[in-house]
């Protein structure tokens, strides 16, 4: 076998712009995937990528564009990362496909012991490893199901957790992600999060989830689904000792606590798992995303007992733990190994707060910046208001697209522009997207850019 060549040089770490955006090469490419591809699967800036590292991607048309989204939280330990291509290379050329429910490899194994030790609780864990969150969340309500007989599913206002059809039925966002595609599956419930800029707070919405239950029958409910802090719905972090509370009613009425982690896990929010911040020991937890390390990745760990409770068989799948993606998650998670990456994302927090905060209170229209970790976000709204206002979200992530800054829009109402940098991003090459960002927000908000 010929020797591997070396790997590429991580792209230079600043914002070239070349050409406007898209460039010419990419819109000749673009014009060749609307002839291809249909038009539901959507583009946030359609620049065509040849490479990306660190805190920067690289377009066809040479421009060097900085990267505050990466691929929505799955490359948090940057695009090329050297711990994660080096185990992918070696691992391709070894073998990149058998099916584990064939014949096994231990990549799959050492994953998912490297999981159970690191998944809260002292609690003996197994973990089961998939492709992508929606596959992961859907057999973690299979497993739920399967431990306790019920068929109730419990998830919340706002909440997203996948596009097939049984995350749809669990998402709250109506356009684009569930319109013309009903009907859903049943037995799911919605109950209040604690949302603290537009409320309820902790109690009233823990009220409101008691309530719930008594009214369908909590002895029906198999699993109450939680993201510890909301993704798409609008980088929502729940008001405090919501997420403790909801723990205390899954305990009391015997339900499988369910935790979301596929956008907030391996480090994202400056813990391993965003349930940390709480305190909180979910009996299942879901992870996807980051997990690979840019391949498609995803498990459920979990309580033995209750990952014990299906049948041989009754779980896994073609793809499901392939072997060059468990290499990849190796290499995520050797990186994550010393806690540096844990801190980065803690300081990248501190980073975005002391540069976006002020406008909070210069600007009307911005109601808060808030989240966790490397996982932040500013809410819009109409002056004088709480109303949710989209346009200036939209035209924030124009300005910033116009000028190389790849950021994203999100949100129940479309109102949040979110950020999501990779925990490599050089501290100078974060600062200047944050002054891109910031000068977008004063544009689009009426201020001085």
């Amino acid at each position: 076998m010929s020797p591997s060549p070396p790997l590429l040089p991580q792209p230079e770490q600043r914002r070239i712009l070349r050409t406007e955006l898209p460039g010419p090469r990419s819109r000749e490419l673009q014009r060749r995937r609307d002839a291809a591809l249909p038009g539901g699967l959507g583009v946030t800036l359609p620049v065509f990528v040849d490479r990306a590292g660190g805190g920067v991607v690289v377009d066809v048309d040479g421009n060097h564009l900085i990267d505050l989204a990466s691929g929505i939280a799955v490359t948090s330990v940057g695009a090329s990362a050297p711990a994660v291509v080096s185990r992918v290379r070696e691992q391709a050329a070894r073998f990149t496909h058998t099916c584990f429910l064939v014949t096994e490899y231990d990549g799959y194994v050492e994953v998912a012991e490297r999981l159970n030790a690191l998944a809260p609780g002292g609690h003996a864990k197994r973990t089961a490893l998939f492709s992508t969150g929606a596959e992961a969340v859907e057999n973690a309500v299979k497993i739920a199901r399967a431990a306790t007989g019920r068929p109730g599913v419990v998830v919340f206002d706002h909440a997203y957790h996948g596009r097939t059809m049984m995350t749809l039925a669990m998402t709250a966002k109506e356009v684009p992600y569930r319109t013309g595609f009903g009907p859903f599956p049943g037995e799911v419930h919605r109950a209040p999060y604690a949302y603290p800029l537009r409320g309820p707070g902790a109690e009233e919405a823990l009220a409101g989830l008691e309530a719930l239950l008594e009214r369908v029958g909590a002895d029906t409910v198999a699993a109450i689904v939680v993201e510890p802090v909301q993704g798409e719905g609008g980088f929502v972090v729940p008001a405090p000792g919501f997420l403790a509370g909801v723990e205390r009613v899954a305990r009391r009425h015997g339900i499988v606590l369910v935790a979301d982690e596929v956008q907030t896990g391996m480090g994202r929010t400056g813990t391993v798992f965003a349930s940390e911040h709480e305190g909180v020991v979910p009996d299942l937890l879901c992870t996807a995303k980051a997990l690979g390390g840019g391949l498609p990745l995803a498990a459920v760990t979990g309580r033995a007992e209750l990952m014990e409770a299906v049948a041989p068989g009754g779980l896994g799948g073609t793809y499901a733990g392939n072997p060059v993606a468990c290499a990849a998650a190796l290499g995520v998670l050797d990186m994550l190994r010393d806690g540096e990456l844990l801190e980065r994302a803690r300081s990248i927090e501190r980073t975005v707060r002391a540069r976006l905060e002020p406008l909070a209170g210069a600007l009307p229209q911005v109601a808060e910046v808030r989240g966790r970790g490397a996982m932040m976000a500013v809410e819009f709204v109409r002056p004088g208001t709480d109303e949710p206002d989209p346009a200036p979200a939209r035209e924030v992530a124009a300005r910033c697209h116009a000028e190389g800054v790849i950021v994203l829009v999100c949100g129940s109402f479309g109102n949040v522009v979110r950020l999501l940098p990779p925990l490599v991003i050089p501290d100078d090459l974060l600062a200047e997207g944050l002054d891109v960002l910031s000068a977008a927000i004063r544009g689009a908000c009426g201020g001085a850019a």
